[in-house]
């Protein structure tokens, strides 16, 4: 059993890569491997729209073309087991890299018929954390939840489920008085940081743990 975890934000130590590292482990405590890669250390673009995955009888039908540092990741996936991603929203959907990454991922197993069939082949559990500045109030009001839902639909008919997890009112940064950030209260941020972020934290090891148990 292998675990792909994606971090889509540019932050390598800060809420989104926290999350998954407790995933990993809880992932771990199934018995699964797993590895983490980090989407701002790759060079890499979005869909091209050159349609080499559409293309019949050509080589690259059902696998993205484009020959840059995503596809070895790409690659991996689709020898994978389980796939997880991470993200923040920036407004109202996730960050630009997770954006063309997952563009990247969906759209060469995709297919154009009447049953928007998929090209994947089997059938493994997917899942995102996403994490936001905005209360858990504000996410429904906004539309962030139902940008998500649009998003965790396509996963689930290419890949066969997906859950999402989101984690909000998160910790931007640890010293407010340093950045003009006066609609939030540092020390109930701080406050909620401390109280709440340990259990999103056993939250996300059983997200890890449930997305690669196998189902009974």
């Amino acid at each position: 059993m292998k675990l792909i975890a994606i971090n889509g934000s540019p932050r390598k130590n800060w809420n989104t890569a926290t999350l998954l590292k407790h995933a990993m482990k809880g992932a771990e405590s199934e018995g699964a491997k797993t590895e983490l890669v980090h989407l701002y250390d790759l060079d890499y673009k979005g869909c091209i729209s050159c349609f080499a995955c559409k293309r019949i009888g050509g080589k690259s039908y059902g696998h993205c073309a484009v020959k840059d540092e995503l596809r070895p990741v790409l690659k991996k996936i689709g020898k994978a087991d389980a796939l997880l991603i991470g993200s923040p929203i920036y407004y109202a959907i996730t960050t630009g890299e997770t954006r063309s990454f997952l563009e990247r991922l969906m759209f060469p197993y995709s297919v154009y018929d009447p049953d928007r069939s998929t090209l994947f082949g089997r059938k493994i559990k997917t899942g995102f954390i996403y994490t936001a500045g905005a209360t858990g109030e504000m996410v429904r009001e906004m539309g962030f939840d139902r940008n998500a839902k649009v998003t965790e639909m396509a996963m689930e008919r290419i890949f066969g489920s997906c859950e999402s997890f989101f984690v909000t009112d998160t910790l931007q940064f640890r010293d407010y008085a340093k950045y003009v950030a006066t609609r939030f209260d540092p020390e109930a941020k701080k406050k909620r940081h401390e109280e709440q972020f340990p259990i999103d934290c056993r939250n996300a090891y059983e997200l890890g743990a449930r997305i690669v148990r196998p189902e009974e």
